[in-house]
């Protein structure tokens, strides 16, 4: 058996000590490297090659960005790559289009994946909607994504929490055209997507009921996907689903 990779978690503060607990659950040794920003004065090569080395020196395979997206992101990434480590990067991705194929391009070229983490795209539920209803013209996405607590994060509501809706809908159903997609803070919980058809409801997905234990699965799913370096829900995914968020904002 092959011995289980061990991960550089860039950040600190409460998600980044969630995903230590995590990958602590599933046996998975982590190291935090909590000095993620640039310093003042410092150049972006010396940042870069500052975290590289970071990155290399921990002995670490996966780097894990649990930071909030901005310019750095990029960065990092170039970091990790530099480092020959994989890399999963925090929802949701905000870098332009020709930054994405830039860093893309280089991730393939060293075989190496660069994936973003939107969890909800590997419960089950959102599996069968791939499996039954992928390839079907003519569907109606609609979601819901409300929080009952303030914005901590600074960042619109759609671009936040609404990026995991659309993810939703680009993964499992990308013929199906948006009809509606709300998001907020401080309102009542609730989380869903459906699914209609010529005006009347075909499948829906209440996400607050989801017990899955999706943050797993997507390591699992991941570390697996390192052997033919290709993962379903990478940079480019997540360029589509911040354009889409852009048009709909």
């Amino acid at each position: 058996m092959a011995e289980a990779p061990i991960y550089a978690i860039l950040g600190r503060g409460r998600w980044a000590q969630r995903m230590q607990s995590v990958l602590a659950g599933e046996n998975r040794r982590s190291f935090q490297i909590a000095e993620t920003r640039q310093r003042t004065k410092e150049s972006e090569g010396a940042y870069r090659e500052r975290l590289a080395k970071q990155l290399h020196s921990s002995g670490a395979e996966i780097a894990w960005a649990c930071v909030l997206p901005g310019p750095h992101l990029p960065v990092m990434v170039n970091a990790a790559l530099d480092a020959g480590l994989h890399m999963i990067c925090e929802k949701p991705w905000c870098a332009s289009r020709e930054t994405t194929e830039l860093l893309s391009a280089r991730a393939k070229s060293l075989r190496r994946i660069v994936a973003v983490h939107f969890e909800y795209c590997f419960l089950s539920a959102v599996e069968r909607w791939r499996q039954q209803f992928g390839q079907e013209s003519g569907l109606e996405f609609g979601g819901r994504f409300f929080l009952n607590r303030p914005n901590h994060t600074g960042m619109p509501a759609m671009q936040n929490v609404g990026s995991h809706l659309v993810a939703i809908r680009n993964y499992a159903v990308p013929r199906a055209t948006i009809r509606e997609v709300r998001c907020g803070y401080e309102q009542p919980d609730e989380r869903c997507v459906w699914l209609e058809r010529n005006g009347g409801r075909l499948a829906f997905i209440d996400l607050l009921e989801q017990k899955e234990q999706i943050i797993q699965r997507f390591v699992a799913e991941f570390e697996a996907a390192r052997e033919t370096a290709t993962f379903p829900i990478d940079l480019e995914f997540a360029c589509r689903v911040a354009e889409e968020i852009a048009r709909l904002s």
